[in-house]
């Protein structure tokens, strides 16, 4: 391996359940991969932490475990890069480098009476038109003050300058570099409730709004952009760190998205899609967010974005919290065998409703069980909801931003590997679906961004190049049918909506 000495790409995805390393080559083609699931911590209902030093620890063990496996040493890699969960927010003490208090997840909810009591005071307009942001507890700016507020001397600590805050990357960085870089990326940034993104600053008003001191805050660079370097005694040799965006952003590039009106959706844990604007900050009327797709020289290209936050999760429910299957790959089988008479719903509001709804405080519900129903007709349900999901997420997309729209869905996640969500998933938008031929899309991108500051991907056109499609779902469903199954969900929702 060789021949190619010093272009191979180190990209690290550190997701909501797992970390997982790629190495990737030349031609950006993976060629090695490890991936490690770490502890969900559940401590009150609602509450969602992870271990930080678990995040760390599993993140550099699958780097390892990933160069091993290719056959290369740190110095064969040109550059690492590297997408996150986002909004998990973490704050740590700028000596010690240890954290505070647990990673609080981007699901966690325990900030609701927070965001509410801000919405009471009418200040959910100005942090809209700020950050492109609603006033909720997805986001990190409420979870900073959280953990300042109750952990014991944690306000004071960070008054005087010795506590730091950081979404996963810039946490992965600040370690990865031995304590040398306190930086994210504008992608990262537009996350925290606390980022201006049409000034591309910091905001002193939303910092006081949200009571966050500004010396926890990292630096904020481009995407694709010097990060610093390793230490050297992480892996053998330092490597650069040239690549850095939020997980849906980074899965935003890997599809090639760079044109307005492209428009992504990836089915993970959660479901996110995302749809490039290009130079316009589209603000919403249908209640999605508005965002920043990447950042590259400068100039951010911004999107519309809608999150689900239950998708891949409900079927790790009926894994592990319900025990009807063993595997999730085998859920696309039981739907298939369902019974077509029964109309079962399940609002998948396990930790409230995204968008459009925005729902803290819903819980999730079934509805149209009858005797007859098992499971089959619980898997098929959970499938179903995130079409559905994905229709309403389009649909205000659409209503937000009716000009060149393109209608094809490009899609990626673990759940697009099956061939039955995809053909409704295209039956219930009625259009195209189109599943690349790499589905992991989320390292891919952030391998991207790396290799075009590397000089490995030469530049943007190249990436759309690059993109293959491996099949494309059109829609069957006929328009009645179509019509009638969509009412029953939106019925379902409202049924469930806490106000």
């Amino acid at each position: 391996m060789s021949g190619f000495k010093g272009t191979y790409i180190l990209a690290i995805d550190q997701g909501t359940t797992s970390s997982r390393a790629i190495i990737f080559d030349h031609n950006t083609s993976p060629i090695a991969q490890a991936q490690q699931e770490f502890t969900q911590h559940f401590p009150k209902s609602g509450w969602v932490e992870h271990d930080p030093q678990e995040i760390w620890q599993t993140t550099i063990d699958t780097c390892k475990q990933a160069i091993t496996k290719a056959g290369i040493t740190a110095k064969d890699i040109a550059a690492i890069g590297i997408t996150n969960q986002r909004e998990t927010t973490i704050v740590w003490d700028k000596t010690t480098g240890e954290p505070i208090y647990n990673a609080i997840v981007w699901q966690d909810r325990r900030t609701s009476q927070t965001c509410q009591q801000l919405k009471s005071n009418g200040l959910e307009p100005t942090i809209t038109k700020k950050t492109g942001l609603l006033l909720d507890p997805y986001f990190s700016g409420t979870k900073v003050a959280w953990i300042l507020d109750n952990v014991e001397g944690a306000r004071k600590k960070a008054e005087q300058g010795d506590l730091l805050f950081g979404t996963v990357d810039c946490f992965l960085l600040w370690r990865l570099t031995g304590g040398k870089t306190h930086a994210s990326d504008a992608t990262n940034a537009a996350r925290t409730m606390l980022y201006n993104i049409a000034t591309g600053q910091w905001d002193d008003e939303l910092l006081s709004i949200l009571n966050v001191p500004k010396s926890m805050l990292p630096q904020v660079k481009d995407s694709s952009a010097d990060f610093s370097t390793t230490d050297p005694s992480l892996f053998g040799a330092a490597i650069n760190i040239y690549g850095i965006a939020g997980d849906q952003q980074a899965a935003t590039i890997g599809q090639a998205c760079f044109e307005p009106g492209m428009m992504k959706s990836t089915y993970g844990t959660g479901c996110f899609a995302i749809l490039n604007t290009g130079d316009e900050m589209v603000l919403s009327k249908n209640r999605l967010l508005t965002t920043i797709a990447y950042q590259l020289d400068g100039k951010p290209t911004y999107a519309l974005e809608g999150s689900i936050f239950i998708a891949g999760a409900a079927v790790q429910w009926l894994r592990d919290g319900l025990k009807i299957i063993d595997d999730a790959t085998q859920t696309g089988d039981m739907a298939r065998q369902a019974d077509p008479e029964q109309d079962v719903y399940l609002v998948p509001a396990f930790t409230g409703l995204g968008a459009p709804y925005w729902d803290a405080e819903c819980r999730g519900a079934i509805f149209g069980l009858t005797r007859g129903t098992g499971p089959n007709e619980l898997a098929r349900a959970a499938l179903e909801a995130v079409c559905y999901q994905t229709r309403d997420l389009i649909s205000a997309m659409k209503d937000d931003w009716p000009t060149d729209y393109q209608t094809t869905l490009r899609v990626d996640g673990g759940m697009v590997a099956s061939d039955w969500t995809m053909q409704f998933l295209a039956d219930m938008i009625d259009a195209d679906v189109d599943r690349p031929q790499i589905l992991e899309t989320t390292a891919l991108g952030a391998a991207y961004l790396a290799g075009l500051k590397a000089g490995v991907v030469p530049d943007i056109k190249t990436i759309s190049q690059n993109w293959k499609l491996q099949r494309t779902f059109s829609s069957q469903m006929n328009t009645k049918t179509r019509a009638r199954k969509y009412a029953g969900w939106k019925d379902a929702v409202s049924r469930t909506l806490s106000k």
